[in-house]
């Protein structure tokens, strides 16, 4: 991997880190304020760790490799959250995701039942899979993912990422 992808990926890492810092100064939380739903409760747990060591993908390449994920939610008033996730994308390029989202708890009247929608910023598919992802600039994409997924105990969780026309991507969360 050329020296100048490398050190796009580790400035985004920084600037990421950065910005939970600045943040973590100010107050108890590391995501920003304007992200928590005001007056709301307070959320159950602090946040979320999860990791994938499986990503199914709906066409075979033999360009494809082993995805292997892992991520930090923090989780904010108002079934809020935001967080980082970091991981060897589809063709073993390091990469990350900075995003904030919403969860949506009790589905379907089954309180083990949730699902998540997170939007954010990822870096990692450059040349020559700059293609691989809509929207791409110079490795920089806007991402929306959908999970579904299932609470095995109070602190842990089986989920489905929805990755759009690429696959599904299987993890597991443990809260805290």
């Amino acid at each position: 991997m050329p020296i100048a992808h490398i050190s796009r990926f580790f400035l985004a890492v920084f600037l990421c880190s950065g910005l939970s810092l600045a943040q973590a100064q100010t107050s108890n939380r590391f995501c920003p304020d304007f992200l928590s739903v005001k007056g709301a409760p307070e959320p159950t747990h602090r946040g979320e760790f999860t990791f994938s060591p499986y990503t199914h993908h709906w066409k075979h390449s033999t360009e494809h490799k082993q995805v292997v994920l892992v991520a930090i939610d923090e989780q904010l008033p108002g079934d809020r959250l935001c967080g980082v996730s970091f991981f060897s994308n589809s063709f073993g390029q390091p990469s990350v995701y900075v995003y904030a989202g919403l969860q949506y708890n009790n589905l379907m009247g089954m309180p083990e039942l949730f699902a998540k929608v997170t939007g954010g910023l990822m870096y990692g598919y450059v040349a020559p899979y700059e293609g691989k992802v809509p929207l791409n600039y110079k490795g920089f994409n806007p991402a929306i993912i959908p999970v579904l997924g299932y609470k095995l105990t109070q602190h842990d969780s089986v989920q489905i990422k929805f990755l759009g026309s690429a696959g599904l991507m299987f993890s597991y969360g443990r809260q805290f």
